[in-house]
């Protein structure tokens, strides 16, 4: 055997050490006092939205059978949001709806001291003096074939709002709803008189799409004579608009020497809103209204509107009713029962 040529072997030296020293170079800080580590956040799980399971019970006077059917509150609630609001509306509105049924009903719980119009035992009835309100097998005729993803849909907007109502001030709202806006909602003391803070109006321009904006309504003279009580003859003169309120509806008309309201009007006429005109034409009046209902509160179609530009149930609650929260039903009736 040759010997090795003195450049191989040191090469292999070299290689030897190149190994070697970064060994040596790590070895003693292993053995010394550790100061300090690379440290690693850990990701910060998401809080889940709790809800709180309702436990109460709503007893509704069902008017057809004269019977009184006893119902949790939430299922309660699907039954009214399915009779109040178009179950093909935006799910954020339904949701919207389900908070102001339920704030509703909430309200009444609390606070009611008898109503000689319910049988004793009752809580509601089911037409529009509360709300109206249909039970499952009437939501199955009522819709048919489009009964399951209907139902499906207004319970699932119900669930996701569970427990939830509006307040102000630490107390349920009187949670107001209509139809239609004539672009705008309504002052509570503009129709009801009395001044109520969260509702104010404000502009509600989705409302526009509504097949309920507009709509015109023939009335003969002397139908419309005899619901005034006033004459206009065959004058050209058939009244005159004094006052708006700030939601652009007619506060005061003066017709025939008489001057009226323009909530007077709309019950008088049975006219669908009070933001009306009108004009002669021949034997008869034409009465044109924008809007569908007494204007105060939340407009649901203009909530529909809302959800559809990509706003949710939390956004449209706060634009129709001002000042408000919202806030779990249970510690309400927790209080009243510890005051009991």
């Amino acid at each position: 055997m040759k010997p090795l040529k003195p450049v191989l072997i040191l090469a292999v030296i070299l290689i030897a050490l190149s190994f070697t020293i970064p060994t040596l170079l790590v070895l003693p800080a292993q053995n010394g006092n550790i100061s300090g580590k690379l440290n690693e956040e850990k990701p910060v799980a998401k809080k889940k939205k709790v809800k709180h399971q309702t436990t109460k019970e709503v007893a509704v006077f069902r008017t057809q059978t004269e019977k009184i059917e006893k119902l949790p509150l939430e299922e309660y609630v699907i039954g009214v949001v399915a009779s109040e609001m178009p179950a093909k509306f935006e799910l954020e509105a339904l949701k919207a709806q389900a908070l102001a049924a339920r704030t509703f009903v909430v309200s009444h719980l609390l606070n009611a001291s008898g109503d000689d119009n319910i049988p004793k035992g009752a809580d509601v009835s089911d037409t529009v003096s509360y709300q109206v309100y249909k039970n499952k097998d009437e939501l199955k005729k009522l819709w048919g074939k489009d009964y399951k993803w209907k139902y499906q849909k207004v319970a699932e907007a119900v669930k996701e709002t569970e427990g939830e109502i509006l307040t102000y001030d630490k107390k349920p709202i009187t949670a107001q709803f209509f139809s239609t806006s004539n672009g705008y909602t309504e002052n509570a003391e503009d129709y009801w008189k009395n001044q109520i803070p969260y509702l104010k109006s404000v502009k509600s321009p989705w409302d526009s799409d509504s097949p309920e904006f507009i709509s015109q309504k023939a009335l003969s003279i002397s139908d419309f004579e005899q619901r005034l009580g006033v004459s206009i003859g065959s004058q050209s003169d058939i009244g005159t608009i004094i006052s708006r309120t700030s939601g652009k509806k007619v506060a005061s008309v003066k017709i025939g020497g008489k001057e009226f309201t323009g909530r007077e009007i709309r019950e008088k006429l049975d006219l669908r809103s009070t933001d009306f005109s009108w004009v002669r034409k021949g034997d008869s009046i034409i009465v044109t209204t924008k809007g569908f209902g007494h204007g105060v509160g939340m407009s649901q179609y203009g909530a529909n509107g809302m959800a559809k530009e990509g706003k949710n149930y939390q956004d449209i609650v706060n634009h129709y009713y001002q000042g408000i929260a919202i806030t779990q039903v249970n510690q309400f009736f927790d209080k009243k029962l510890a005051m009991k």
